[in-house]
């Protein structure tokens, strides 16, 4: 089956030159387009894509409303990445924060698009490595809300090293080798904390791992 996606950008030549890169890809189908938040939330709601590229700067309602619109329906199917030109910290924090399950500099190479697109859809977290750490950092500065803390501490021990392992950007395989156990595991173990958290993906994961104090910033 096809990745689904729908490109949102307010810039008809940007999103004719996204349709042109993904569509080249045997394993991704662009299924919509949006040129307004307004218009990205209401088609993501009738489309049901697996991915939402996401500009953050439009008219009729901004990216971020847009995500927060799609993210907090009762049964979100799509995952969004957003895509600015800006490399900004409070942009990044509030794109998490309204529910991104990636972000991604508009001038990235056409095959780091492609594998934005395969590695949300897949359920994994995409960040940007040169912002990651300052926007983490941004996190664990917060207070630790009671319902977080208490949420972490209904996980087993072993779903705790696994979220800490997560949280330093370890790889299923990294889990795997450093556990001892099969990549097949580290996948149940995820999906497992992963509800009992709450969260729809690894971003989340990674920035309650930090909201809760269970990892600290360079450690």
């Amino acid at each position: 089956m096809s990745i689904t996606v729908l490109l949102a950008d307010d810039q008809s030549m940007v999103r004719a030159g996204f349709r042109m890169i993904l569509e080249s890809e045997p394993d991704i189908e662009v299924v919509g387009e949006a040129a307004t938040g307004e218009q990205a939330a209401a088609a993501t709601r009738r489309l049901r894509p697996d991915v939402v590229l996401m500009d953050i700067q439009m008219p009729g309602g901004d990216g971020l409303q847009a995500t927060r619109r799609i993210t907090e329906s009762p049964e979100p199917v799509s995952r969004v990445v957003i895509l600015t030109t800006f490399e900004r910290d409070d942009y990044v924090f509030e794109a998490l924060q309204a529910g991104a399950s990636g972000f991604l500099l508009k001038n990235a190479p056409p095959e780091q698009l492609v594998d934005a697109v395969r590695v949300v859809a897949a359920g994994d977290a995409l960040l940007a490595p040169s912002v990651t750490r300052r926007i983490i950092e941004q996190f664990a500065r917060r207070p630790v809300e009671a319902d977080v803390r208490a949420r972490v501490e209904s996980l087993t021990q072993r779903e705790r090293e696994v979220l800490v392992m997560l949280a330093r950007g370890k790889s299923n395989s990294e889990l795997a080798a450093e556990l001892f156990v099969t990549e097949g595991t580290i996948k149940t173990h995820v999906s497992s904390l992963l509800a009992k958290l709450g969260l729809r993906d690894r971003v989340q994961a990674v920035v309650l791992a930090y909201e809760s104090g269970l990892v600290a910033p360079g450690r």
